[in-house]
């Protein structure tokens, strides 16, 4: 589930290991690439976090946001 926090949706994913989180993180980047909406994210092992929030919006949350949290959702729940 996504929490809004410090004016970003914020989620922390987990897997089994380092090989399916950067798979994950692989299938992330071409989405977001397509989207021109790049998250910041951390790795650590088989935990992937993400923060979103728009830049070009005074880093705040947009339907960007939202529209991006739903395609990542998208791509887990297909794992």
């Amino acid at each position: 589930m996504w929490l809004e926090q410090n004016n970003k949706l914020v989620r922390e994913y987990e897997f089994e290991d380092f090989k399916e989180a950067f798979a994950f993180m692989t299938k992330v980047a071409e989405v977001a690439e397509q989207m021109q909406h790049h998250p910041w994210w951390s790795n650590s092992y088989n935990k992937v976090t993400f923060e979103l929030s728009t830049h070009d919006a005074g880093n705040k949350i947009t339907e960007k946001d939202e529209a991006l949290a739903d395609a990542i959702e998208e791509i887990f729940d297909a794992l």
